[in-house]
């Protein structure tokens, strides 16, 4: 848990910029209110059948403080929270949901400040019916996601670190994020004017 707290610090374009494309969710999944802090916290996965979010709302009441609930839901047909699941989810300490879903009562939502992200919102519930195990590996915005990845969540979207590389990327975001800190924009400018020419050189591009 300490190692997930200490990308708070961390957004998720560096991480972006460190993973790649396969470990970032797809443009989908969204805060669902604005603005949305950024969370960062170990996952805590989920997976719900279509129409069903029984598995959820047993997940609140296992997570540990601190996690982020990852939820592959089954469609976006019938939402997989509302207001009680997220107030409660708030008060035992969970940083967020992250849902390949939709949920509802966005507006008690929205003013209890929890952050969601997710793919929308839809008025109708799902069921409580089916028992499934936690913590399996989901799927959530075309991304694998495992117990204990760290997930990194905010306006720029959502990043998902594999808990295995944590620790050496969390070091290796911190040192970019120093020297892009040490660089002045001048700087920056005059390189990226450098290399864009390159580029354009290469290719034979005339003004």
């Amino acid at each position: 848990m300490d190692e997930a707290a200490g990308f708070q610090d961390v957004p998720p374009t560096t991480l972006a910029d460190l993973l790649g494309r396969s470990q970032v969710m797809d443009t989908g999944i969204r805060p669902l209110w604005a603005t949305v802090p950024r969370v960062a916290g170990p996952a805590f996965t989920v997976r719900c059948p279509p129409g069903d979010n029984l598995m959820l709302h047993a997940a609140i009441h296992r997570a540990p403080a601190g996690s982020v609930i990852v939820v592959e839901a089954g469609d976006v047909d019938y939402a997989v929270a509302g207001g009680n699941v997220c107030a409660v989810a708030l008060r035992r300490g969970i940083a967020a949901f992250v849902v390949d879903g939709v949920i509802r009562d966005l507006g008690e939502i929205r003013a209890m400040r929890f952050p969601v992200f997710a793919r929308g919102v839809i008025p109708v519930p799902g069921a409580k019916a089916v028992a499934a195990p936690l913590n399996i590996p989901v799927t959530c915005g075309g991304v694998r996601v495992n117990a204990g990845d760290v997930v990194v969540a905010d306006e720029e979207g959502v990043v998902v670190a594999p808990r295995e590389r944590g620790a050496r990327l969390l070091a290796d975001a911190r040192a970019r994020l120093a020297q892009e800190a040490a660089q002045s924009l001048d700087a920056w400018e005059a390189a990226h004017r450098e290399r864009i020419d390159r580029i354009l050189d290469a290719q034979g591009h005339q003004d």
